[in-house]
């Protein structure tokens, strides 16, 4: 599909008038597929797919009452950044990439992460209505509205995704599925190893499952694109991301501090920090950057928290995050003798 014609379908869709003429609408096929990448994420993505309405988020609410004001305000604010930042992906971030594909299946993949950042942003307002007073959520949503360092990392990544090359597009992509959303996982991911909140720490866990898929695939198809540039364009575009990372740290650091020093948390969740955004630079290609963001620094309680294995669930309680869709099997005639 050439870019003029990618150009004229994006505009049918959006209901733009047009007066251009494609000779055929190409049909996506799934059995000569140009990326083998494409096809497995894309199974990846739909074999683990799940809603916030499977999980009893309603269960943890003994655990809530007997957490300290403090603690409360902690979650509903990482929460709440969350819930920023997932409409914030799923409104523009796989959208805006959608004019730099290579294959129809990468399209497909794009819109099956589209549609997954709305679920994960929907999911918050599950865990806020099972926990919270309707006038405890209008607040919540006013402190995420109205804090300057929240809204100034949606602005930053949101100016790069209007006004940005398609390369850092998806660096500013990865950023946000592998680091920026990850000081918000640090608090139910605690919580968590303490056995406390494990019905909203099983969502997050879902969260992060998918968001791993995300990233990596966003970083090989960066790869792709950064290998066919000159040496001096690869300069250039490094140069770029490490001034993005920077802002984006010194920002963060600021954002964490205002959300946990209230109960101690802030270095720790700071050195996890470190580590995502380590692993958001590995997932573009680049070498690690933080000494402290390593594995052995992070909290082992939320390091093993971010494991995205099985859980061990009664089926009848809960839902972990393995669980599994129901299998179908074809209708016979048996099926009609009643």
């Amino acid at each position: 599909m050439t870019q003029e014609n990618k150009k004229y379908f994006n505009q049918i869709l959006g209901g733009e008038p047009t007066n251009h003429n494609v000779l055929y609408y190409k049909s996506i096929d799934w059995d000569r597929v140009e990326d083998a990448i494409d096809k497995s994420t894309w199974e990846k993505l739909t074999s683990q797919f799940w809603l916030d309405t499977r999980i009893p988020v309603s269960n943890d609410r003994d655990d809530w009452r007997i957490l300290t004001d403090e603690e409360r305000d902690v979650v509903n604010k990482a929460f709440a950044g969350l819930t920023a930042l997932d409409t914030l992906q799923s409104e523009e971030g796989a959208n805006v990439m959608r004019d730099a594909v290579r294959t129809q299946h990468e399209e497909a993949v794009l819109n099956n992460i589209l549609f997954m950042e709305s679920v994960h942003a929907k999911s918050y307002s599950t865990i806020f209505i099972s926990l919270n007073t309707t006038r405890e959520i209008d607040e919540i949503f006013d402190w995420a509205n109205n804090n300057e360092y929240l809204q100034y990392k949606a602005r930053r990544i949101n100016e790069i995704y209007q006004n940005g090359t398609s390369l850092q597009q998806k660096i500013a992509s990865v950023f946000l599925e592998t680091y920026l959303f990850y000081s918000g996982f640090y608090a139910p991911l605690w919580y968590l190893g303490n056995n406390k909140l494990e019905n909203v720490a099983e969502i997050i866990k879902l969260i992060i499952r998918d968001e791993s898929v995300h990233g990596t695939y966003l970083g090989y198809k960066f790869q792709l694109g950064y290998n066919q540039l000159s040496t001096d364009e690869q300069n250039e575009l490094k140069d770029w991301m490490y001034a993005l990372l920077f802002d984006l740290m010194e920002n963060e650091e600021k954002y964490t501090e205002e959300i946990y020093t209230q109960v101690g948390w802030t270095k720790e969740v700071n050195t996890f920090v470190h580590y995502n955004a380590n692993k958001a630079l590995q997932n573009l290609g680049f070498e690690p950057f933080y000494p402290d963001g390593t594995a052995e620094n992070v909290n082992p309680i939320v390091m093993n928290g971010i494991s995205t294995d099985s859980s061990n669930h009664d089926f009848f309680s809960q839902v972990g995050n393995s669980y599994l869709m129901g299998e179908s099997e074809a209708m016979g005639d048996d099926d009609y003798d009643f």
